[in-house]
């Protein structure tokens, strides 16, 4: 497998400016030098001769992307840029106007601006749609438009922007942006401590900490950490959350790689501040990486219960590699291990299938593990909950739902036809739902399953074999009865598809800490935590 990564031409180089030949063996010098120099003479040749003119920069960037799109989505290449980006979202503090903004190319959509930041100070909403900054319009720019919106604290920009088909035009200050790991904690029912972590970053372990104690002070005798949604991070902040809750001296994760020194075991390092307190920790299907190392380490050393949906499944280790001009290598070196010995990866891009697509292993091929207590845990990907909920998971419809921004505009619809100034009596009913249901069919929504795509592939190939006329009729009616059966989908999802239409409503009216208020009191997973935080006969039970 290692030389199926260092043969291609442009990654040898990648790896050579970064860790040099100390990891290659000898016998494979000669092949490596003369892939290099086949590479430079066809790079040199096409600049010199070819027809039109091309760019070097675009030219280099588009081979690397060549050869590394077939390896996992994780290795990737950073530019001078993305290294800055990477810094700061690990910083956890950045200069800008204070939102999520989402860059589709021809159109850069507010998402979420943060409440009493730059961007909701000048008035901007979830849904509105940027389409110039300053004199530059975003339809057209060559690069990443978001960074027409980044400066220096203080500066101001004139942005333009288009809200329910209106154009609108607002200034904004920038300034300095912390984000926090740590959004919103909170005592709940008397006596349970509930806290989201929603990244890890430089300020994770600082911020639970602080959190961890104010609520112990306030009265906690039971805590729930939230860990739905949350991408991942830092691995050593990881580390030291498990360590708030278990000894010093314990195997939280280690990593396997065919090269040795990347064999590693991480211990807890610090003293804890709680190993007592009954835990319960939040899953989901976007709960990644590091949330992984942190409710897998939880749920084998049985010291909490899990809650809600199966995490996603990122079980491989990344590290950056400097190369020159400010640029790096963000490479996959190794994979995650849980301290019962499951791997976290859930697609294995190493063997795919007919179609080139990672495989997934068979439920019926899952491998059993032990915890630290005697429980039978398993692999499979991703972290499985002792306690699993319908409405933590992402089936493909909704994930097709969430990806196509489905829910996202409904909820900008709604919000501009509905008046909202209490979450305590907000409920999403079956008439929204049916009122989406509507939306979907009015806006032309529609997604393409993999049964779809088989379909197209074969009509392409009658049309070849000169068939298609004769099976044109047939197949018309099949894609007829396959958009009934995706309707139909959509309606048995109905209880996941309508919590994250709350969630995304409710952050238009109220912001982050508006939709936390009200899922600590109406959230499915949070009083499932709940109930099981009060049962102690349950609670016991499922961890022994």
């Amino acid at each position: 497998m290692k030389k199926k990564i260092i043969l291609p031409v442009v990654i040898s180089a990648i790896v050579f400016a970064s860790v040099g030949f100390t990891t290659v063996v000898k016998s494979d010098f000669f092949e490596i030098a003369k892939q290099l120099e086949i590479f430079t003479t066809l790079y040199k040749e096409l600049n010199m001769n070819y027809v039109d003119e091309v760019t070097p920069a675009t030219l280099m960037d588009n081979a690397i992307k060549g050869v590394l799109e077939d390896l996992d989505p994780y290795t990737i290449y950073w530019n001078e840029q993305a290294v800055e980006d990477a810094r700061i979202k690990n910083s956890g503090v950045y200069t800008g106007v204070g939102a999520t903004i989402r860059s589709t190319g021809e159109k850069l959509i507010v998402v979420e601006p943060f409440k009493n930041y730059p961007a909701d100070k000048a008035g901007l909403k979830g849904g509105d749609e940027i389409i110039k900054v300053g004199n530059i319009s975003v339809d057209g720019y060559e690069g990443d438009p978001r960074d027409l919106l980044k400066g220096n604290a203080g500066s101001k920009v004139e942005v333009t922007y288009l809200r329910q088909g209106k154009k609108n035009t607002t200034e904004i200050e920038r300034s300095s942006v912390e984000v926090n790991a740590v959004p919103y904690y909170k005592l709940i029912e008397g006596d349970i401590g509930y806290i989201v972590l929603s990244k890890f970053n430089k300020k994770t372990t600082t911020q639970t900490k602080s959190a961890l104690e104010d609520l112990k002070l306030q009265g906690a005798t039971k805590i729930i950490l939230d860990l739905r949604g949350n991408p991942g991070g830092l691995l050593n902040e990881a580390i030291n959350i498990v360590n708030l809750f278990v000894p010093k001296g314990e195997v939280i994760t280690t990593t396997k790689s065919v090269i040795e020194k990347y064999n590693k075991t991480y211990k807890t390092t610090r003293e804890p501040v709680d190993t007592e307190i009954p835990l319960a920790v939040l899953v989901n299907g976007r709960s990644a990486s590091a949330s992984e190392i942190v409710s897998g380490g939880l749920q084998d050393l049985d010291r909490a219960i899990i809650v809600g949906a199966r995490s996603f499944g990122k079980g491989l280790v990344q590290r950056p590699k400097k190369l020159t001009y400010g640029t790096q290598l963000k490479v996959t070196i190794s994979r995650y291990y849980t301290p019962s010995g499951r791997c976290i990866q859930a697609l294995d891009y190493w063997n795919r299938d007919e179609n080139g697509d990672p495989v997934r292993k068979d439920a019926k091929e899952y491998s059993a593990f032990k915890t630290k207590g005697g429980r039978t845990v398993y692999d499979g990907g991703g972290i499985l909950p002792d306690i699993e909920l319908e409405t933590a998971k992402f089936s493909p419809v909704t994930t097709a739902l969430l990806k196509d921004n489905a829910i996202f505009d409904y909820a900008t619809e709604y919000y501009y036809k509905n008046q909202l100034t209490d979450w305590t009596n907000f409920k999403i009913t079956d008439s929204d739902f049916q009122n989406f249901m509507s939306y979907l069919k009015d806006n032309n929504f529609e997604y393409e399953t993999e049964t779809e795509k088989e379909f197209e592939k074969a009509l392409r190939k009658a049309d070849d074999d000169d068939l298609k006329n004769d099976i044109s009729s047939s197949y018309n009616a099949l894609m007829v009865a396959l958009d009934q059966a995706k309707d139909k989908k959509i309606v048995n999802k109905k209880a996941e598809i309508m919590s994250l239409m709350s969630d995304e409503i409710l952050k238009r009216y109220f912001y982050k800490e508006g939709l936390y208020d009200y899922q600590v009191v109406n959230n499915p997973e949070i009083r499932a935590a709940i109930d099981v935080l009060n049962d102690e006969k349950k609670y016991k039970k499922i961890l022994k």
